[in-house]
């Protein structure tokens, strides 16, 4: 694969750019090709050669944000790369997610939204939940690893976030997160 052309990237970062402060001021509903266009200065055949659709430009989006995590759990040190315990690799990585998912509630609701139908298929949650399905299944061998995965996965629903961060910040949402993960440890 031929690396990016300079302003191809410039292009694709200032689309990034542009979808997240729409969803930030606005909300995923005033996130359209047309608008992401206008505030990011490209042709909106430039956004959907890239992108495809609203649902390209939300998992893009989300996979950007989520791209040191997938870094740190393929390469990274302990607690969250491969050297680390699956115990402390899950708890690290739920960690990691909250923290993302806390500093993206507008992101993570946007996606759920705009992937409802296929949220499952999604690059970056089947990264995660093949990456959650491993730990569980080294930790619980005959657990249904596959569920659990989908279940603690299932905390990040942005609705959620924001309600339990507009009550105990990112900190309740990590220890709530911990104590569940521990149950399924158990």
């Amino acid at each position: 694969m031929a690396p990016e052309r300079a302003d191809a990237a410039r292009n694709r970062q200032a689309i990034l750019r542009a979808t997240e402060e729409l969803l930030t001021a606005h909300g995923p509903d005033h996130v359209s090709l047309d608008r992401v266009a206008q505030v990011a200065g490209v042709g909106k055949g430039t956004v959907f050669r890239r992108f495809g659709s609203r649902t390209g430009l939300f998992q893009e989006l989300l996979a950007e944000r989520a791209a040191r995590i997938r870094d740190a759990i393929e390469n990274g040190p302990v607690p969250l790369g491969p050297e680390a315990p699956p115990r402390d690799r899950l708890l690290a990585f739920l960690d990691e997610l909250a923290e993302l998912a806390a500093r993206n509630i507008a992101l993570f609701a946007a996606h759920e939204q705009a992937c409802a139908t296929d949220k499952h298929q999604d690059p970056t949650y089947r990264l995660w939940h093949e990456h959650v399905t491993g730990l569980i299944a080294e930790i619980r061998p005959t657990a249904d690893a596959d569920f659990l995965a989908h279940a603690l996965l299932g905390c990040f629903d942005g609705d959620l976030v924001r309600e339990i961060t507009s009550n105990g910040g990112v900190t309740r949402l990590r220890a709530a997160l911990r104590e569940l993960a521990t149950a399924v440890m158990s």
